[in-house]
């Protein structure tokens, strides 16, 4: 089910980034820090009286830059701007209202969105209320006083968000066709692939980095079998502003990764892999997708016999979180290998949907402890009792023990070293649930 996307645009220094990191770091969020994930904290899931959505910390609006920063940065705010389904516009009480305040609520207003305009700073509602009153010159509603420094004002802000959030947001009909999100930084030949896979220009394809705006859904019949790729656009780098440009283009990621079942990032074979990758790599991690990493334009590399093992040493140091995820060399403009990416992605999704009896898992479960046994501590040693799959897309794994702090994070990783090798598990995250057991319990 795809979460609704809440995006916090303004202009700079306003406090995105205080008020994103003070709701993402809240009791109200769930914000799972997973090791050696390397990735910037943009986005985080937060669910507010029971409504769960997503949260996106974009980089500031600067309508007065007078060179080529000023087409760009627009654009990518409109690029966040549509793909949100709520915006929290967010001001400051003491640079009051300013020019460029009244461009960005124009370009708001043009967009038809849901619109929450929040007045940050105002640290005291007694001093500071009187200021926010100039902020109704905006033409947007009331404004929402809130000061992210300090965590107030939060209920009022969050309740008008939920409010806002279309009915159709938060359910998706049910479609059982793989969802495959086609992702990565622009111009690594994301629309190509597709465009080859479908013997058609469906998608728009250019060598200017950026062409794809929309989040595109692409059906694709192959062996008999429908295929719904969706097209993203990627993540650009620029001289000056690629910080901005990377979390504007982060909140079409994270939608089309939300909707995906398999996540193929694409990597320019030319290129190597890079940091962006690793971001986009991350995000698919964390949300418990499938993913593959496409090296695209293979056919443009010089190659000896050692090319594809130096090749995906590369990739496996840089996404070493992601040890699981397949990888596949191809070329768009070719067509080299391009239908091994079915295999792939039906591999992938065979292992989201494996389930393991409890008796066999714990078999493996036993047999992993007997070969190394678990860790100590002041003389009190962590037990395993048993572990069961609660759950598929991913595989969740339940292991019970006496005492959860005993249970270390790398003794976590051998175990699922231990199922992976055992039963796969090919190209899926796999996600482990700690409990503790009384030990006198039978």
């Amino acid at each position: 089910m795809k979460k609704p996307i809440v995006a916090i645009v303004g202009r700079p220094n306003v406090g995105k980034s205080t008020l994103f990191n003070a709701l993402a770091g809240a009791k109200i969020s769930i914000v799972e820090d997973i090791p050696g994930v390397t990735r910037d904290r943009i986005y985080a899931d937060i669910t507010w009286l029971n409504h769960a959505f997503t949260m996106v910390d974009t980089g500031g609006i600067e309508p007065e830059s007078k060179d080529i920063i000023l087409s760009q940065m627009r654009e990518q705010a409109q690029m966040a701007v549509d793909s949100a389904d709520v915006i929290i516009f967010l001001t400051d009480v003491r640079q009051g209202l300013v020019d460029a305040d009244h461009k960005v609520a124009d370009m708001l207003r043009r967009s038809g969105k849901p619109v929450v305009l929040v007045v940050n700073k105002v640290d005291s509602f007694e001093k500071f209320m009187n200021d926010t009153y100039e902020f109704y010159n905006l033409g947007l509603g009331d404004p929402y006083p809130v000061s992210a420094a300090s965590m107030l004002g939060f209920g009022d802000m969050l309740d008008r968000v939920t409010e806002l959030i279309p009915n159709n947001a938060e359910a998706d009909e049910e479609d059982t066709r793989p969802k495959v999100a086609i992702v990565g930084k622009p111009n690594v030949g994301k629309s190509s692939i597709i465009n080859r896979l479908l013997g058609e220009e469906r998608v728009i394809v250019s060598d200017i980095a950026g062409t794809t705006r929309d989040a595109v859904d692409t059906s694709v019949k192959y062996n008999g079998k429908e295929y719904v790729f969706i097209d993203t656009a990627g993540l650009r780098r620029k001289a000056k502003v690629h910080e901005n440009l990377e979390k504007y283009s982060i909140v079409r990621t994270v939608g089309a990764v939300e909707r995906a079942d398999v996540c193929v990032i694409v990597i320019d074979a030319t290129e190597g892999i890079s940091e962006q990758d690793a971001k986009i790599a991350g995000i698919a991690h964390n949300e418990g997708k499938g993913l593959i990493i496409a090296v695209n334009k293979w056919d443009a590399v010089e190659k000896d016999n050692s090319s594809v093992n130096k090749y995906t040493e590369d990739i496996r140091n840089v996404l070493s979180f992601t040890p699981y995820a397949e990888i596949v060399f191809i070329s768009a403009v070719t067509g080299q290998r391009l239908t091994k990416l079915y295999d792939a992605v039906d591999k992938v999704i065979e292992s989201q949907n494996l389930r393991i009896g409890t008796g066999v898992l714990n078999e493996i479960v036993s047999e992993a402890v007997s070969l190394q046994q678990p860790p100590t501590d002041k003389g009190r040693r962590l037990k395993i009792f048993y572990a069961t799959q609660v759950s598929v897309k991913p595989p969740t794994f339940v292991i019970f023990v006496n005492d959860k702090k005993l249970m270390h994070y790398s003794y976590v990783r051998y175990l699922e070293n231990k199922i992976r090798e055992a039963f796969g598990f090919a190209g899926t995250p796999l996600h482990f649930i700690t409990r503790e057991r009384d030990e006198n319990k039978q």
